[in-house]
């Protein structure tokens, strides 16, 4: 991986946690309200994935997206302004954290419903292979997710029609407060996903030298093959479930130990060991990255909300209207 791939995956992963730490900063102070669930930790995931894909393939992401949504290429203002509800958003402010979404950037949510996004990506992936649009199709979703029914369902007819998606499982291993091997018999998941005679891996979510590798891997076989690959990052989220969580259910000791294999700083080690990164250009770096956010706000907190008589607009539509 040469030096300029290795700036572009580090200013990628600043970004979304600056953003991260902005979002929960703004929900303390009741700027953003409503459910919040933040990516900090995972960074790598969603960064080395995203950055082998083309603008034209299709992603889906959770209700953990605000990473997945800036890196497919919605705007920071455009993300923020959604989260404060006001029509500057990528959704007018009607989706909220939740439900970012842009068919024009391929990014087909966020949704609040754990597992929903695999189904969805099934039909996405099936039509542009019927339509000989040479356009990827990617899940993301969570270990929580490998416990929903129509995960099965979807994985068993990915497999049986050959629909390339690729599967990208984010294993923070406590789902919304479980561990997994409290609420899972089956841990391994990559053994799980091949029951449905599936291509199947698992990378360090962690080390985004190992997630790039994998993902390319993926990909490489889902374009010559045209058949689904499932992947797992086994990943931690340094922050609780939600904003609302009390985080109870795990040692802080446990999270402390993973905050020292951080993405970001294991990346800013191994590039200023190659001499392909200053103190210098870091300091830049995060200068542009905290003005970008600073706009972002801005823009957000003068966007207006929606007009009172815009709100029955794309709700319901009376059937003679369409005749």
């Amino acid at each position: 991986m040469d030096a300029n791939m290795q700036l572009k995956l580090l200013t990628d992963m600043r970004r979304v946690r600056r953003m991260e730490e902005v979002c929960a900063e703004l929900y303390t102070k009741e700027m953003i309200r409503g459910f919040l669930h933040l990516y900090i930790g995972q960074e790598a995931v969603a960064t080395g994935v995203i950055n082998l894909l083309s603008p034209k393939d299709n992603v889906i992401g959770t209700y953990r997206e605000h990473a997945h949504a800036l890196l497919k290429g919605i705007s920071s203002k455009a993300i923020l302004a959604e989260l404060f509800g006001r029509v500057g958003g990528c959704c007018k402010g009607r989706g909220g954290s939740m439900h970012l979404y842009s068919v024009e950037n391929r990014f087909f949510g966020g949704g609040a419903i754990v597992a929903s996004g695999v189904p969805q990506s099934l039909g996405l992936a099936l039509a542009s292979k019927r339509l000989n649009e040479n356009r990827r199709t990617i899940c993301f979703f969570g270990e929580g997710a490998m416990a929903e029914g129509i995960f099965h369902e979807s994985m068993n007819m990915a497999s049986l029609w050959h629909i390339p998606v690729l599967f990208c499982c984010e294993n923070n291993f406590y789902a919304m407060g479980t561990a997994l091997d409290r609420s899972q018999s089956q841990t391994d998941l990559v053994m799980r996903a091949k029951v449905y005679v599936m291509e199947a891996a698992r990378a360090d979510g962690m080390n985004i030298f190992d997630v790039v590798e994998k993902t390319k891997m993926a990909l490489d076989y889902i374009d010559r093959e045209s058949k689904p690959f499932f992947l797992e990052f086994q990943t931690y989220r340094f922050r609780p479930h939600s904003m609302y969580d009390p985080e109870k259910y795990r040692d802080k000791a446990e999270v402390e130990k993973w905050k020292e294999r951080c993405p970001i700083e294991f990346l800013v080690k191994k590039m200023q060991e190659q001499k392909i990164l200053s103190d210098e250009q870091l300091k830049n770096l995060d200068k542009q990255i905290e003005q970008e956010m600073r706009d972002a706000v801005l823009f957000a907190d003068s966007s207006p909300p929606e007009e009172i008589g815009d709100l029955e607009k794309d709700v319901f539509t009376p059937i003679t209207e369409q005749l």
